[in-house]
C-alpha cells in the first residue's frame, strides 16, 4: 500500500494499493536520493509512505510565502 500525508499537517491525504500504481512507482525511480530521503519512508507493514503536501497547507504557503523560511508553522 502507498499512503501520502501532508509534511506539513500530517493529514492523511489518500492510499492505492501496490497493484495499481505502476505510473506512481515509475516516477519514484526519476526521483534523486535526497528528494527519494525527503520524501519516503517504509511503513512498519512494509507499505510505502509518501509526504507531500495537501491543499490546505499549499493554500496556505500561496497565501504566507515566509511560512516557507520557518522549519514548523503549524500549531
Amino acid at each position: 500500500m502507498i499512503r501520502y500525508s501532508c509534511n506539513h499537517c500530517h493529514t492523511e491525504i489518500g492510499s492505492i494499493p501496490f497493484e495499481a500504481a505502476k505510473e506512481t512507482l515509475s516516477q519514484i525511480e526519476k526521483l534523486k536520493k535526497e528528494e527519494k530521503r525527503a520524501m519516503l519512508s517504509v511503513d512498519h507493514d512494509g507499505g510505502l509512505h509518501i509526504r507531500c503536501i495537501c491543499e490546505h497547507c499549499e493554500q496556505s504557503l500561496k497565501s504566507f510565502p515566509d511560512y516557507y523560511t520557518l522549519k514548523k508553522w503549524l500549531q
